[in-house]
């Protein structure tokens, strides 16, 4: 069992992690870490992440209030504590707007294509979430339906959240969304994709649940575009590939 001070050194060496790799800029972006059943330790508002101390972090109870630090809290806790109301698993979380993944979301495009064999073993699929403003209630609505069968969300024109058994595994995922939206892009730039087919996907799930366990959302669809939503707004359709004719 991790003390706090081992856990305030790890969201301080991720949240570096993340503002080197440009996942976040400025005072973009926030970590979390359950401590127990009653608190959290969290990133404080308005500071970079790449200039933290352990001793800027705050905790936080499960409504959000403060109870020690002498940061501010940040305004997006309210969506850390929705993901540890939802899932119990869930012991760190990581929000950040790495730069591929966030386009995807400002394009209104979900990663739920099944691309790459190793991300569909590690995450499934990687729904969009329909916009809310940040810090508002209107978020979390967004979120809800999506946080017990997902373990990363894209946010349409926001960014992404990932999570996880611990906070490592939480950062690890976000870098396997940014990672999959890096390759995804190309293959719209190619102008064609090629998705694993049923037999295949069938096996590669099943592999999902045996190593990811009974909280597994390798289950659900993984080509549902704008999992969650109920607008009517309108879907992203797949250009067909163009063939260049030789004369």
């Amino acid at each position: 069992m991790s003390s706090e001070r081992q856990y305030r050194r790890e969201i301080v060496l991720f949240g570096r992690a993340l503002h080197e790799r440009g996942y976040v800029a400025a005072m973009d972006g926030n970590l979390s870490v359950r401590l127990d059943e009653h608190r959290i330790l969290a990133t404080p508002t308005s500071m970079c992440k790449s200039m933290m101390k352990p001793s800027d972090l705050v905790i936080v109870d499960l409504e959000g209030r403060r109870l020690e630090g002498r940061r501010d809290v940040s305004s997006e806790i309210a969506m850390h504590l929705l993901i540890y109301r939802l899932r119990p698993d869930v012991q760190g979380v990581v929000h950040a707007h790495p730069p591929t993944a966030t386009g995807f979301a400002a394009a209104g495009m979900a990663l739920n294509q099944p691309l790459v064999c190793e991300v569909v073993i590690g995450l499934g699929s990687i729904p969009l979430a329909k916009y809310g403003t940040p810090g508002t209630p209107e978020l979390t609505a967004a979120l809800e339906p999506l946080v017990p069968q997902y373990d990363a969300i894209l946010m349409s024109n926001h960014g992404v959240v990932a999570y996880g058994a611990d906070l490592h595994h939480a950062y690890m995922k976000m870098e396997t969304v940014e990672h999959f939206a890096q390759i995804a892009l190309v293959t719209h730039l190619l102008g064609r994709q090629q998705p694993l087919g049923s037999e295949e996907l069938g096996k590669l799930m099943a592999a999902r649940s045996k190593y990811q366990g009974s909280r597994s959302a390798a289950s659900l669809p993984l080509a549902v575009p704008y999992a969650g939503e109920t607008d009517d707004r309108p879907q992203p359709v797949a250009r067909p590939s163009r063939r260049v004719r030789h004369r």
